[in-house]
């Protein structure tokens, strides 16, 4: 995968048959992340973020599973992955381009509360997948090159009136500030598993104690497991794994230290986890 600065497009006379990401993050917005990619070939791996997933599809189409089935993101829509929901994304046919914002459940509060003039118990929720919104469309891709690290004609004015008014354009048409999200995780024995699966990110686990905890056999768990969360226990713990180096990460701990930390083999097995799922390398990511 190739890591470039200047815009790209879908020509192959420009980028060849390669993936081609940028990835920064804007500090001041509660340490917002932005991705700027083409795929071809890359599939992310099932997993979730601590941060909502906004993204708008330039060209081609993105194909994703969500809230239990398979979403199309055609070129002109926008995706919204709220957080902790279990999602991937590929292309669908030959490849796309997009922008993706990752803000902080903090943020969506803030502005939530804003658009809706009264304190909200919790972030917002957002029903639909896939968005096909045209003008919040523009506004999405407009807002991104205003926060691209290399678009020094933007003040921060700019990138500040810019980010306030596309959220709130996003949450007044399309979230829903008061609707409880679907619950995922319901019965007692897998919840005792999730838990002590997150408080043991860095330990190995074993699936017959584990099992045994739920008060299961092995296979009775892993299914029912799987149907409450999404993932089988081993992509659970590597998803917690993820997200847990996400935030050293960006706390700018070294990859190799993080890997030690999160119960990782070794940087390279952080390194194909990580990209997996987020596109770009630990590197990459801890640099931005």
């Amino acid at each position: 995968m190739t890591v470039i600065t200047p815009e790209v497009s879908l020509d192959p006379a420009q980028v060849g048959a390669g993936d081609v990401t940028h990835f920064w993050r804007v500090p001041r917005y509660r340490g917002l992340d932005c991705l700027r990619a083409t795929f071809r070939r890359h599939a992310y791996a099932r997993h979730s973020h601590d941060t909502y997933a906004i993204a708008a599809v330039l060209a081609g189409c993105e194909t994703f599973f969500h809230r239990g089935e398979q979403r199309y993101v055609p070129a002109g829509c926008v995706a919204v992955v709220c957080p902790d929901e279990i999602h991937d994304g590929e292309p669908y046919g030959g490849g796309f381009e997009y922008r993706t914002f990752y803000p902080s459940p903090e943020l969506m509060q803030e502005i939530a509360e804003d658009v809706a003039g009264r304190p909200l118990s919790r972030p917002p929720w957002f029903r639909r997948s896939v968005i096909d919104d045209p003008e919040l469309f523009q506004a999405q891709v407009r807002l991104h090159a205003c926060l691209c690290q290399e678009d020094s004609w933007a003040s921060e004015m700019e990138q500040d009136t810019r980010l306030i008014d596309f959220l709130s354009r996003l949450i007044a048409r399309w979230a829903d500030l008061d609707a409880l999200p679907s619950v995922r995780y319901g019965s007692t024995s897998i919840l005792r598993v999730r838990d002590y699966l997150d408080a043991h990110i860095g330990e190995e686990a074993d699936l017959a104690g584990l099992a045994n905890l739920a008060g299961l056999s092995r296979s009775h768990f892993i299914r029912a497991f799987a149907k409450e969360t999404g993932l089988t226990p081993h992509a659970y713990l590597l998803d917690r794994r993820f997200r847990a180096a996400t935030r050293l990460l960006g706390q700018g701990e070294a990859p190799g230290d993080v890997a030690a930390a999160c119960g990782f083999f070794d940087q390279s097995h952080l390194n194909r986890v990580f990209k997996a799922r987020m596109g770009v390398t630990p590197g990459a990511y801890r640099a931005a």
